[in-house]
C-alpha cells in the first residue's frame, strides 16, 4: 500500500524522467514550426520560419523526415510546457507535505493537554482500538476437528491459520480472526484474518486457502475470490491471497513479503 507522500514522489520521478527524455529530443531540431492545410482529402504541409513566408513553405512529400520531425517538435514543446509547470507544483508540494501532519500536530501536545483536545479527526493509535474493540461472533467449530491454538490463545482451524497468526501476533500486527463479513450476492464470509490497514485507512482481509488440490475445494474458493471482486475487494489491494496444496506448502518468506507490502 502506498502513501499520499510516496505516490506524489513517484509522480515526480516519471515527470522528471519526461522532461529529460523530452529535452534531450528537442535538441537540433529544425527552426521553425508546422502548419497543416487540409481540403477534401488532400493535406499539404508548410513549413513556418522566423522572417519566411506568412503561411511558410511548402514541405513535398519526399519530405517526411522533415514532417515527422516538426510535428513531433510542436508535441513535445507543449509536453515540456505542461511537465515543467506540474513538477515546478510537485517539488514544492513533496518539500512541503507529509504524511500524517495532523495527527503530529496532536501527538506534539503536552500529554495533559491532549486530554483536553478534540483532535481534528481520531488518531491512528484512536482509530485502531476503537477498531479492535468491536466485539464480532465467529464462526462455530465443528466437535470432530482437532484444537489448534495460537500463542495468544486463540482457536483457529489448521496448522497454517496457526503459523499466520502466530507471525503477527509476534510482529505486533492487530488481527480479527473469521470475523464475519457480507458480501452482496453470496452472503456471510468469515474472511481468516481481517485488519485495519493504517495507510489506507481501510479494512483488508487475507483468505488461506489450503487444499487447492481438492477440486471442490478449490471451485468454492475460486467462487469466494469472485465474490469478493464483484464487491469491489479486489487481490493485491484489500484482499491477500495465500495457497497450499499436498506438495507446496505455506512459505513463511511469502508472509513476510506480503506482511510488508500491505500491512506495514
Amino acid at each position: 500500500m502506498t502513501t499520499l507522500k510516496e505516490m506524489l514522489l513517484q509522480e515526480q520521478a516519471r515527470l522528471e524522467h519526461i522532461l529529460q527524455k523530452t529535452t534531450e529530443q528537442l535538441k537540433d531540431v529544425p527552426q521553425g514550426r508546422l502548419r497543416i492545410s487540409s481540403s477534401g482529402k488532400w493535406t499539404q504541409y508548410y513549413h513556418c520560419t522566423p522572417g519566411g513566408r506568412r503561411n511558410g513553405t511548402y514541405i513535398p512529400k519526399n519530405k517526411e523526415g522533415l514532417i515527422r520531425e516538426l510535428a513531433q517538435k510542436s508535441y513535445d514543446e507543449k509536453v515540456l510546457k505542461l511537465v515543467q509547470r506540474r513538477l515546478s507544483q510537485l517539488r514544492i508540494l513533496t518539500r512541503e507535505y507529509e504524511d500524517e501532519e495532523l495527527e503530529q500536530i496532536y501527538l506534539k501536545e503536552n500529554p495533559e493537554k491532549q486530554k483536553l483536545i478534540q483532535p481534528a479527526e481520531p488518531t491512528w493509535a484512536q482509530r485502531l482500538a476503537a477498531w479492535e474493540e468491536k466485539d464480532y461472533i465467529q464462526k462455530e467449530f465443528r466437535e470432530d476437528i482437532p484444537v489448534i491454538l495460537t500463542e495468544r490463545g486463540e482457536r483457529v482451524r489448521s496448522k497454517s491459520e496457526k503459523i499466520l497468526a502466530d507471525y503477527f501476533h509476534q510482529n505486533g500486527i492487530p488481527y480479527k480472526y473469521e470475523r464475519p463479513l457480507h458480501l452482496k450476492g453470496f452472503g456471510t464470509v468469515h474472511p481468516d484474518f481481517t485488519f485495519l490497514s493504517k495507510k489506507s485507512g481501510s479494512e483488508i482481509y487475507w483468505e488461506h486457502d489450503g487444499r487447492m488440490d481438492d477440486p471442490g475445494y478449490a471451485q468454492n474458493a475460486v467462487k469466494k475470490i469472485l465474490a469478493y471482486e464483484d464487491n469491489g475487494i479486489f487481490p493485491g489491494e484489500r484482499l491477500i491471497l495465500t495457497f497450499e496444496t499436498e506438495k507446496t506448502i505455506l512459505d513463511t518468506r511469502l508472509i513476510k513479503r506480503l506482511v510488508s507490502r500491505y500491512l506495514l
